[in-house]
């Protein structure tokens, strides 16, 4: 029973609290019980808070024999694991560095606070690259995160431990944070759901970031859909907060049904960008099978964004300098012998060769190019599909920080080619969803993003609910 437990959905759960026929104590205890039989094996997390958990569990479990379930908030009772980039007041969170493996915070982060007030109960704090500066989680502090399904493979990154825990069952909700891709790379590589919203939907602790937004990884849609309900909404702290858009995101999941009134976009290779040859297949079978199964028009198109990896070298390198100052204390000289993975340095190196016209290209015009080659495509289509990576996850990468190759090919730069696709919707400000569509040959999970216009969130998850119905994946579990 508690095996089953730690599998059922954050929805799910929250439910059989409200109904008094799951206690709070058995949902965490059976979540950290899988947590302490896969985490030897996956490395997915910084920090555990067994008593801290145990003691909330105890104290929900109280509150709902006393309260009348519609009083009770959105996931009370139900367990979720927090990236350690997000601040955890009176928990350590190290943002995945050495200079930081004491770091305990004196308040929380926005988006734990309202997951926290939504009646969440925090088990651990999950790995991360130092300050998400990777996309393959690794770093001096944890070592190596694995994939679920293929322990000598790349959980992806930055999110990777939140993506690796909740595909194995640690929890149904996990919290991440994905600024080129940090949430639904590692999605992808684990077979679970990733959410990127619309620029300002969440607000986010660094004033005037445009491009980054905290997330969730989940098994299923109404779990993203449920996070984004109780975290979206402005805040004083980010000036770029939306304002409430009154629209119901679970709602929008719970009554979907087809597809039918929808025209889809489909780019197979986004910037024509080269895509494994298994990875390609999978995807378009899985485009077919959606076409057919949900009743939608579909149109292969071009989607003609700027390289990805080009725009990725002079708008976010000329950080790695000033990253690599932070992790060292102002000593850049012992990045390797501090444990800073060579990637890391390397875009550093990379970061102190942008000229500062460069860096403003990036971020202007060149930005302006790739919103506009989105909006060419979303003018005439409602959604638009992609592949959510060239690759399926791959093998630890070790110094390179990504795939060495794309169909026998070199990668231009290992570290960030994987990112190709989903780089571009993030500057963009659309909302963006992965969610898996197959597995390959090694039984590697791939994914399917959908990207809306600005502001169709709700659309895109309902789109993605509708997917989930033609492609059912959240009962699929890998074998540990």
């Amino acid at each position: 029973m508690s095996e089953e437990l730690a599998w059922m959905s954050g929805d799910a759960m929250a439910e059989a609290v409200r109904r008094r026929e799951v206690s709070p104590v058995e949902l965490v205890d059976a979540v950290l019980d899988r947590l302490e039989r896969t985490e030897p094996k996956l490395n997915a997390f910084v920090t555990v808070v067994v008593e801290q958990a145990r003691e909330q569990a105890r104290s929900a479990e109280k509150v709902v024999m006393t309260t009348a379930p519609e009083d009770l908030p959105p996931i009370f009772g139900v367990p979720v694991t927090v990236k350690d980039l997000s601040d955890t007041a009176g928990i350590r969170t190290t943002y995945g560095a050495v200079a930081y493996k004491d770091h305990v915070p004196t308040r929380d982060s926005i988006s734990w606070g309202r997951l926290k007030a939504a009646g969440g109960i925090l088990i651990g704090k999950t790995t991360t690259p130092e300050f998400g500066g990777l996309g393959v989680t690794q770093s001096g502090l944890t070592g190596v995160t694995n994939n679920p399904w293929k322990l000598t493979h790349t959980a992806g990154g930055s999110s990777g431990g939140a993506a690796s825990s909740v595909a194995a069952g640690v929890g149904a909700l996990a919290w991440g944070s994905d600024g080129g891709g940090s949430v639904r790379i590692p999605a992808a590589c684990c077979g679970v759901v990733g959410l990127k919203p619309s620029r300002g939907r969440i607000p986010t602790e660094i004033l005037w970031e445009s491009v980054a937004s905290d997330g969730p990884l989940t098994r299923t849609v109404i779990d993203s859909a449920l996070l984004l309900q109780v975290t979206s909404g402005p805040h004083h702290r980010d000036p770029f907060a939306l304002e409430q858009s009154g629209q119901d995101y679970v709602g929008a999941v719970r009554s979907a049904r087809d597809l039918s009134s929808l025209r889809l976009a489909f780019a197979p290779n986004p910037a024509g960008a080269a895509v494994d040859n298994e990875v390609a297949s999978i995807v378009s079978a899985a485009v077919a099978a959606i076409s057919s199964a949900a009743g939608c028009e579909v149109d292969q198109v071009e989607l003609d964004v700027p390289d990805p990896v080009d725009y990725f070298v002079d708008y976010w390198s000329p950080a790695f300098p000033a990253l690599i100052d932070l992790l060292t204390d102002g000593n850049p000289d012992r990045a390797a012998e501090m444990g800073v993975p060579a990637a890391t340095i390397e875009m550093a190196r990379r970061g102190a060769e942008i000229t500062t016209s460069a860096y403003l290209h990036a971020a202007g015009p060149v930005r302006g190019e790739i919103y506009s080659a989105f909006d060419r495509v979303l003018s005439d289509h409602d959604l638009l599909i992609t592949p959510t990576m060239p690759v399926a996850a791959f093998p630890h990468p070790g110094d390179l920080g990504g795939n060495s190759h794309v169909n026998g090919v070199p990668a231009k730069i290992p570290s960030i080619d994987f990112h190709r696709f989903t780089e571009s919707p993030s500057h963009a400000g659309l909302p963006a969803i992965t969610v898996p569509c197959g597995f390959t040959r090694d039984g590697l999970p791939v994914g399917l993003q959908i990207v809306g216009p600005l502001y169709a969130d709700a659309a895109v998850l309902a789109a993605a609910a509708v997917i989930e119905q033609v492609l059912p994946w959240s009962n699929v579990r890998p074998s540990l």
